[in-house]
């Protein structure tokens, strides 16, 4: 927020206050020790939260500033061009790649601010062209914040995100961009323990994208589609789902229109063996094991996965009995869940439970 006030403060050319005095006016304000008075202070903080002086609790607003500033803001979205588009674009592109390297906890906040920013020029823009553009490159930033979101742990605030990302690809007239939020979106209800659920909103988005998104979507939905089956228990469906997904997944398997998907033969294996730990099959180590062994490919893997296939991992050797196993893996994956602070990995770590040694009783 400071960081906003600094930024947009200077661009208005009202707020002036240095960094140190805003976080002591910010302490103030939060505990109701002073009340925020100042009209520059009070659009800053409707800008920040996209709410009006009466829902934070200010005076009403003058309608001739009102008035005003929704000119101003116009004028704002007027200005955006073909060239400023592409920045928006490849700022989220940026941050998905920083994802896939670092994990949630570099991109979250600056995915936050960037989603804002792209909604209050969509919101003020009335050019249908642009508006469109900027929906589908606001759907694409809110998909990526709500994966970020579920990562960190707050399912509630990923799920909203979704919910609106889905609102965004409708007006950017996009199936793709809307089947995958959706199914994006069914993983937070497998989590939930939901799978009935999700399994709903999966076959939802395979319908949204059949014969209207290219082979790399619909094979990228399959898997989807077979991992919410088999957590519904629905081992022969999820079986074929991801026959269908191996069989729809393109020699090349790289879309520059769709940079939100990271998906190859290794990584279908990943997604198979660990759906089949959610069935309880033995070969779910198996198939486990060649996912690391395809972990060695550069440039298709994102560091979210393979702690997730370390997790797995460490589940499949403990139902498999062996203990060494299960802890070595274990091992490896709070490593990479403390590093990328991924409070999803670390709940499900902190659920694992290993077998008991040979020889000694279950009250040892």
């Amino acid at each position: 927020m400071v960081r906003f006030f600094l930024t947009r403060g200077q661009q208005l050319g009202g707020a002036q206050a240095t960094e140190q005095s805003l976080l002591i006016m910010m302490s103030r304000w939060e505990n109701s020790h002073v009340e925020v008075t100042d009209p520059a202070y009070q659009r800053l903080f409707r800008e920040f939260y996209g709410r009006t002086n009466e829902e934070l609790g200010f005076p009403p607003e003058i309608e001739n500033q009102s008035a005003e500033e929704l000119r101003e803001r116009l004028i704002i979205a007027r200005s955006i061009d073909p060239a400023t588009l592409d920045m928006f674009q490849r700022q989220v592109n940026d941050l998905r790649r920083s994802d896939h390297k670092f994990g949630a906890v570099v991109v979250l906040d600056q995915l936050n601010g960037l989603v804002r920013q792209i909604e209050d020029y969509r919101t003020f823009s009335v050019s249908t062209r642009h508006r469109e553009r900027l929906a589908a490159i606001l759907t694409d930033a809110r998909t990526l914040a709500g994966w970020t979101a579920l990562d960190r742990g707050s399912q509630l605030q990923s799920w909203q995100y979704h919910e609106d990302a889905k609102v965004s690809a409708r007006e950017a007239d996009s199936p793709h961009l809307l089947a995958h939020a959706a199914a994006q979106q069914a993983v937070i209800l497998l989590d939930i323990g939901q799978p009935a659920e999700a399994v709903e909103l999966l076959e939802y988005a395979r319908y949204v994208a059949e014969n209207r998104a290219p082979s790399l979507l619909q094979s990228w939905l399959a898997a989807a589609h077979g991992e919410g089956l088999a957590a519904d228990g629905q081992r022969d469906a999820a079986l074929r789902a991801f026959d269908d997904a191996s069989s729809l997944l393109p020699a090349n398997p790289v879309d520059p229109e769709m940079p939100f998907l990271l998906l190859n033969d290794g990584q279908l294996v990943r997604w198979r063996g660990s759906s089949l730990l959610r069935l309880g099959d033995q070969d779910a180590i198996n198939q486990l094991e060649a996912a690391v062994r395809g972990l060695a490919t550069p440039g298709l893997n994102a560091v979210r996965g393979q702690t997730n296939l370390y997790v797995d991992l460490a589940f499949a050797y403990a139902a498999a009995g062996d203990s060494r196993g299960a802890l070595e893996y274990a091992r490896i994956a709070r490593q990479l869940a403390s590093r990328i602070k991924s409070d999803r990995q670390q709940r499900r770590l902190a659920n694992l439970e290993l077998p008991v040694p040979r020889g000694r009783s279950s009250s040892t």
